[in-house]
Protein backbone atom coordinates (compact mmCIF):
# COMPACT_ATOMS: atom_id res chain seq x y z
CA UNK A 1 0.00 0.00 0.00
CA UNK A 2 1.33 3.67 -0.69
CA UNK A 3 -0.27 6.55 0.02
CA UNK A 4 0.37 10.51 1.18
CA UNK A 5 0.37 11.79 4.68
CA UNK A 6 -2.81 14.06 3.58
CA UNK A 7 -4.30 11.45 2.56
CA UNK A 8 -4.34 8.95 5.75
CA UNK A 9 -4.74 8.20 8.89
CA UNK A 10 -3.22 5.66 11.64
CA UNK A 11 -6.30 3.82 11.17
CA UNK A 12 -5.29 3.58 7.12
CA UNK A 13 -2.28 2.15 7.75
CA UNK A 14 -3.08 -0.14 10.58
CA UNK A 15 -5.57 -2.05 7.93
CA UNK A 16 -2.91 -1.20 4.94
CA UNK A 17 -0.02 -3.60 7.36
CA UNK A 18 -3.08 -5.93 7.99
CA UNK A 19 -3.94 -6.86 4.73
CA UNK A 20 0.34 -6.38 2.84
CA UNK A 21 2.27 -6.46 5.63
CA UNK A 22 3.98 -2.83 4.93
CA UNK A 23 2.76 1.03 3.85
CA UNK A 24 4.59 3.74 2.20
CA UNK A 25 3.80 7.09 3.16
CA UNK A 26 5.01 9.49 0.62
CA UNK A 27 5.99 13.43 2.01
CA UNK A 28 6.24 12.43 5.96
CA UNK A 29 8.60 14.68 6.11
CA UNK A 30 9.39 18.33 4.86
CA UNK A 31 12.25 18.68 2.79
CA UNK A 32 14.15 21.08 5.51
CA UNK A 33 13.50 18.13 8.47
CA UNK A 34 15.23 15.61 5.90
CA UNK A 35 18.20 18.03 5.01
CA UNK A 36 18.47 18.69 9.11
CA UNK A 37 18.88 14.78 9.37
CA UNK A 38 20.89 13.99 7.01
CA UNK A 39 23.16 16.89 7.88
CA UNK A 40 23.36 15.55 11.29
CA UNK A 41 23.91 11.32 10.34
CA UNK A 42 26.57 12.19 7.98
CA UNK A 43 28.52 14.06 10.88
CA UNK A 44 28.13 11.19 13.13
CA UNK A 45 28.97 8.62 10.40
CA UNK A 46 32.03 10.29 9.71
CA UNK A 47 33.31 8.51 13.21
CA UNK A 48 31.15 5.37 12.20
CA UNK A 49 32.72 1.66 10.88
CA UNK A 50 31.77 -0.44 8.59
CA UNK A 51 29.82 -4.13 9.44
CA UNK A 52 31.49 -6.18 11.48
CA UNK A 53 29.69 -9.04 9.42
CA UNK A 54 27.39 -9.61 6.23
CA UNK A 55 24.06 -9.10 8.05
CA UNK A 56 25.43 -5.53 9.38
CA UNK A 57 27.57 -5.23 5.97
CA UNK A 58 30.91 -5.21 5.18
CA UNK A 59 30.26 -1.75 3.14
CA UNK A 60 27.15 -0.34 5.43
CA UNK A 61 27.51 1.62 8.47
CA UNK A 62 25.28 1.81 11.43
CA UNK A 63 24.69 4.85 13.56
CA UNK A 64 23.78 2.89 17.06
CA UNK A 65 22.46 4.60 20.37
CA UNK A 66 21.15 7.09 18.08
CA UNK A 67 18.98 8.89 20.87
CA UNK A 68 22.21 9.44 22.47
CA UNK A 69 24.20 11.26 19.66
CA UNK A 70 21.63 12.97 17.78
CA UNK A 71 17.97 15.17 18.12
CA UNK A 72 17.14 14.92 15.19
CA UNK A 73 14.64 12.33 14.78
CA UNK A 74 13.02 12.87 18.73
CA UNK A 75 9.91 14.62 17.08
CA UNK A 76 9.81 11.67 14.51
CA UNK A 77 9.78 9.10 17.06
CA UNK A 78 7.06 10.73 19.34
CA UNK A 79 4.89 11.77 15.89
CA UNK A 80 1.45 11.34 16.39
CA UNK A 81 0.66 9.99 13.00
CA UNK A 82 3.54 6.90 14.62
CA UNK A 83 2.24 6.82 17.91
CA UNK A 84 -1.26 6.52 16.29
CA UNK A 85 -0.16 3.43 13.95
CA UNK A 86 1.62 1.75 17.61
CA UNK A 87 -1.44 2.37 19.42
CA UNK A 88 -3.51 0.65 16.71
CA UNK A 89 -0.81 -2.24 16.10
CA UNK A 90 0.82 -2.80 19.76
CA UNK A 91 -1.07 -1.18 22.11
CA UNK A 92 1.72 -0.57 24.76
CA UNK A 93 5.12 -0.40 23.29
CA UNK A 94 8.72 0.85 23.42
CA UNK A 95 11.59 2.13 21.26
CA UNK A 96 13.18 -1.42 20.03
CA UNK A 97 16.20 -0.64 17.72
CA UNK A 98 16.57 2.66 16.68
CA UNK A 99 19.42 3.40 14.00
CA UNK A 100 20.64 5.55 10.99
CA UNK A 101 21.82 3.24 8.22
CA UNK A 102 24.25 4.37 5.48
CA UNK A 103 24.34 1.46 2.27
CA UNK A 104 27.69 2.03 1.01
CA UNK A 105 28.66 1.52 -2.80
CA UNK A 106 29.28 -2.39 -3.66
CA UNK A 107 27.36 -3.70 -0.60
CA UNK A 108 25.33 -7.05 -1.11
CA UNK A 109 21.94 -8.02 -0.61
CA UNK A 110 21.30 -8.42 3.10
CA UNK A 111 19.70 -11.73 3.71
CA UNK A 112 15.75 -11.72 4.06
CA UNK A 113 15.05 -11.83 7.67
CA UNK A 114 11.69 -10.73 10.17
CA UNK A 115 12.19 -8.50 12.75
CA UNK A 116 10.35 -10.46 15.31
CA UNK A 117 12.78 -13.60 15.02
CA UNK A 118 15.01 -12.81 17.76
CA UNK A 119 12.78 -12.85 20.04
CA UNK A 120 11.40 -16.95 20.58
CA UNK A 121 7.61 -16.71 20.98
CA UNK A 122 5.86 -19.38 19.88
CA UNK A 123 3.18 -19.39 16.23
CA UNK A 124 1.34 -17.99 15.58
CA UNK A 125 1.34 -14.83 18.46
CA UNK A 126 -0.27 -11.46 18.39
CA UNK A 127 2.27 -8.55 16.50
CA UNK A 128 5.09 -7.31 19.07
CA UNK A 129 7.28 -5.56 16.70
CA UNK A 130 6.00 -2.71 14.24
CA UNK A 131 9.74 -1.04 12.00
CA UNK A 132 9.10 2.19 10.49
CA UNK A 133 12.31 3.52 7.67
CA UNK A 134 12.87 6.85 6.78
CA UNK A 135 14.84 7.64 3.90
CA UNK A 136 16.76 10.78 3.47
CA UNK A 137 18.39 9.78 0.16
CA UNK A 138 15.68 8.46 -2.76
CA UNK A 139 15.90 4.60 -2.70
CA UNK A 140 15.53 3.04 -5.83
CA UNK A 141 16.62 -0.47 -6.31
CA UNK A 142 20.34 0.42 -7.69
CA UNK A 143 21.33 1.70 -4.43
CA UNK A 144 19.76 -0.55 -1.99
CA UNK A 145 16.16 0.31 -1.07
CA UNK A 146 14.43 -2.37 1.06
CA UNK A 147 13.34 -5.50 -0.15
CA UNK A 148 10.27 -7.36 1.01
CA UNK A 149 7.71 -9.75 0.29
CA UNK A 150 4.41 -8.69 0.52
CA UNK A 151 2.03 -10.90 2.45
CA UNK A 152 4.79 -12.80 3.97
CA UNK A 153 3.57 -11.99 7.77
CA UNK A 154 0.23 -14.22 7.18
CA UNK A 155 2.88 -16.71 6.25
CA UNK A 156 2.44 -19.78 8.77
CA UNK A 157 4.89 -21.29 11.01
CA UNK A 158 8.04 -22.54 9.48
CA UNK A 159 7.52 -20.91 5.78
CA UNK A 160 10.61 -19.34 4.37
CA UNK A 161 10.94 -17.46 1.14
CA UNK A 162 12.33 -19.23 -1.39
CA UNK A 163 15.02 -18.30 -4.06
CA UNK A 164 12.28 -17.05 -6.20
CA UNK A 165 9.95 -15.02 -3.70
CA UNK A 166 7.69 -12.43 -4.62
CA UNK A 167 10.19 -9.69 -3.95
CA UNK A 168 8.75 -6.22 -4.33
CA UNK A 169 11.82 -3.19 -3.64
CA UNK A 170 10.71 -0.40 -1.52
CA UNK A 171 11.64 2.42 -3.63
CA UNK A 172 10.68 5.87 -2.27
CA UNK A 173 11.49 8.99 -2.12
CA UNK A 174 13.28 11.01 0.89
CA UNK A 175 10.89 12.23 3.01
CA UNK A 176 8.67 9.19 2.81
CA UNK A 177 7.74 6.64 6.00
CA UNK A 178 7.80 2.84 5.76
CA UNK A 179 6.00 1.01 8.31
CA UNK A 180 6.15 -2.98 8.09
CA UNK A 181 5.26 -5.69 10.36
CA UNK A 182 7.81 -7.33 12.50
CA UNK A 183 6.71 -11.07 10.95
CA UNK A 184 7.04 -9.07 7.29
CA UNK A 185 10.20 -11.03 5.52
CA UNK A 186 12.61 -7.86 4.47
CA UNK A 187 15.67 -6.86 3.60
CA UNK A 188 18.16 -4.39 3.06
CA UNK A 189 19.24 -4.39 -1.12
CA UNK A 190 22.44 -4.37 -2.58
CA UNK A 191 23.88 -1.00 -3.71
CA UNK A 192 25.30 -1.48 -7.28
CA UNK A 193 25.67 3.02 -7.80
CA UNK A 194 28.73 4.86 -6.89
CA UNK A 195 26.99 6.62 -3.84
CA UNK A 196 25.41 5.44 -0.53
CA UNK A 197 22.26 5.30 0.39
CA UNK A 198 20.79 6.76 3.65
CA UNK A 199 18.38 6.07 6.23
CA UNK A 200 17.14 5.48 10.02
CA UNK A 201 14.84 2.76 11.01
CA UNK A 202 13.15 3.48 13.96
CA UNK A 203 12.07 -0.44 15.77
CA UNK A 204 9.01 -0.68 18.03
CA UNK A 205 8.57 -3.35 20.54
CA UNK A 206 5.54 -4.66 22.58
CA UNK A 207 6.55 -3.37 25.74
CA UNK A 208 6.59 -6.43 27.84
CA UNK A 209 9.61 -7.52 25.50
CA UNK A 210 13.07 -6.64 26.23
CA UNK A 211 14.18 -4.11 23.12
CA UNK A 212 17.02 -4.88 21.34
CA UNK A 213 19.29 -1.99 22.46
CA UNK A 214 19.32 -1.24 26.47
CA UNK A 215 18.62 2.47 25.98
CA UNK A 216 18.41 3.25 29.74
CA UNK A 217 22.40 2.59 29.22
CA UNK A 218 23.21 3.36 25.64
CA UNK A 219 21.53 6.77 26.76
CA UNK A 220 23.52 9.08 29.60
CA UNK A 221 21.00 9.73 32.05
CA UNK A 222 21.58 14.06 31.80
CA UNK A 223 20.38 13.48 28.21
CA UNK A 224 17.58 11.07 28.78
CA UNK A 225 16.23 13.83 31.32
CA UNK A 226 16.16 16.65 28.78
CA UNK A 227 14.15 14.70 26.58
CA UNK A 228 9.97 14.91 25.61
CA UNK A 229 8.51 12.84 28.81
CA UNK A 230 6.86 10.67 26.08
CA UNK A 231 10.00 10.22 24.21
CA UNK A 232 11.80 9.37 28.23
CA UNK A 233 9.01 6.50 28.38
CA UNK A 234 9.50 5.22 24.60
CA UNK A 235 13.36 4.85 25.51
CA UNK A 236 12.32 2.49 28.53
CA UNK A 237 11.43 4.61 31.71
CA UNK A 238 7.84 3.65 31.15
CA UNK A 239 5.21 0.91 33.26
CA UNK A 240 3.75 -2.13 31.37
CA UNK A 241 0.69 -2.29 33.23
CA UNK A 242 0.47 -3.65 36.20
CA UNK A 243 3.60 -2.65 37.18
CA UNK A 244 6.13 -4.49 35.35
CA UNK A 245 9.52 -2.23 35.04
CA UNK A 246 9.12 -0.54 38.51
CA UNK A 247 12.42 0.82 40.32
CA UNK A 248 12.36 0.13 43.88
CA UNK A 249 8.41 0.32 43.69
CA UNK A 250 7.85 3.10 41.62
CA UNK A 251 7.50 4.54 38.16
CA UNK A 252 11.08 4.33 36.35
CA UNK A 253 10.79 8.15 35.43
CA UNK A 254 11.01 8.92 39.22
CA UNK A 255 14.52 7.69 39.34
CA UNK A 256 15.10 9.28 36.05
CA UNK A 257 14.51 12.87 37.13
CA UNK A 258 15.61 12.08 41.05
CA UNK A 259 18.93 12.08 42.04
CA UNK A 260 22.29 10.26 40.80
Amino acid sequence: MRTTLAATSPEKIALGMQRDGYVIVEHALTPDAVASARADLLRLLDETPTGRNAFEGYSTRRVYALFAKTRTFDSVAIDPLVLGVLDHVLGQYQLSAPVGIQIGPGEKAQVLHRDESVYPLPEPHPNVVVNSMWPLDDFNEANGATRLVPGSHLWGPGRRPDDDPEIVVAEMPAGSAMFYLGNLWHGGGANVTEKPRLGVILEYVASWLRPQENHLLAVPRAVARALPERLQELLGYNIYPPFVGYVDGRHPRTALLGPE
